[in-house]
């Protein structure tokens, strides 16, 4: 799914400057500075952090995530909800999970994520380059290769492979955590992406993306189909409440989201001998155009239709049937069925049209070629 990332400044880690060692009450040792830039500094100094930070609360009463964000400065109350969520916050060695709850008194304890390194290196990934100049770079997104450094995937994403083709070309503007990158998709998602390499186009980019005045169609291969056959999915989007690490489709809050789909093909559609009724695909092909670019966007879309992606480990709810699972198996699916397929834009300096357009990789169309023969 497309996002677009801030071209501002990131805001620097949470705790770090005034992280105390709870058992001295002095201040966490730093290393001498590695460089002017005061992000690059906080990030690399971030091997520094203990595993683990520890204080006590006397004082029971208030809510849980007011509480901690008193005993824990250095970490914003949001910052406190993600983590308790997470279940990485324990008092007295137990558990606490439940952000609104009132605080007890004992000695708490935040394990914080592994910290990634700030500056990804140069790797000699091999690219699948669709356009090329000066400015931006346009290339086909292998499924499996995330887009920057995060955990889990501290090497061998596009934008170590970016670094390694483009040398020193690539836009600052994204800081050095996300050199030239200004929208990107899952992991597990295939398709077309646009990276620059000028500041000018970095801009112009972003600009783009901000007001939505992009192309994006995708494939998706989905359980069922979605009714009626062509529509759009208007919605707001955000954290789910019941599973944090879940987008969702919400009634109040979240951001706008805009999604147009077509069902190009159905599979598995046979109706029942006498009955006048046709009857319910086991699967479809979908062509999904996005006027907004909201994190999972389609993959929540499809699924609140009642189409949820095939191979969706997050939002694929419930099971398709025994053919299509077969066939998933057959064709080697391991993610969600889904390729970003077209991408437009005006380029952002030489105001070019440009139009990409690729074919799902083998995985997808192995797999449509036997839902075809269903």
């Amino acid at each position: 799914m497309t996002q677009l990332w801030p071209t501002a400044k990131p805001r620097l880690p949470p705790g770090r400057a005034d992280v105390l060692d709870r058992a001295t009450a002095r201040p966490e040792r730093r290393s001498a500075p590695l460089s002017d830039d005061p992000l690059i500094e906080d990030l690399l100094a971030d091997d520094d952090l203990p595993p683990a930070l520890e204080a006590r609360l006397e004082t029971g009463g208030a809510r849980l995530d007011k509480a901690l964000s008193d005993i824990f400065p250095t970490l914003s109350r949001a910052r406190l909800q993600a983590l308790l969520a997470e279940g990485v916050v324990t008092r007295d060695g137990q558990p606490v999970t439940t952000a609104s709850a009132k605080a007890l008194p004992g000695l708490y304890a935040v394990a914080l994520p592994a910290v990634i390194s700030a500056i990804p290196q140069a790797e000699d990934i091999p690219l699948t380059v669709l356009f090329e100049d000066a400015h931006l770079i346009v290339v086909d997104k292998p499924a499996g290769m995330a887009v920057h450094p995060a955990p889990g995937s501290e090497t061998g994403t596009l934008v170590n492979a970016l670094l390694h083709h483009c040398a020193t070309s690539l836009s600052g503007i994204g800081g050095v955590a996300r050199p030239g990158i200004v929208h990107r998709l899952d992991k597990h998602t295939s398709g077309v992406m646009v990276a620059a390499k000028s500041d000018a186009a970095h801009a112009g980019l972003s600009a783009l993306f901000a007001a939505h005045d992009i192309e994006r169609t995708y494939i998706a291969l989905v359980r069922g189909a979605p009714e009626p056959e062509k529509g759009r999915i208007v919605s707001n989007l955000g954290r789910s409440t019941g599973d944090r690490k879940k987008m969702a489709v919400l009634r109040t809050g979240g951001r706008e989201a805009i999604t147009d789909y077509v069902v190009e093909q159905v599979f598995g559609a046979v109706a029942e001998k006498g009955s006048r009724r046709a009857a319910q695909p086991m699967a479809a092909r979908v062509a999904c155009t996005l006027h907004t670019g909201r994190t999972h966007q389609i993959r929540v879309h499809m699924a609140s239709k009642g189409a949820p992606l095939l191979g969706d480990p997050v939002y694929g709810s419930g099971s398709p049937a025994n053919p299509v699972r077969v066939a998933i198996a057959e064709a080697g699916l391991t993610r969600q069925a889904l390729h970003a397929t077209i991408l437009g834009f005006i380029h952002p300096v030489t105001g070019e049209a440009l139009r990409f357009e690729t074919a799902p990789p083998e995985d997808m169309r192995l797999l449509e070629a036997g839902l075809a023969a269903l």
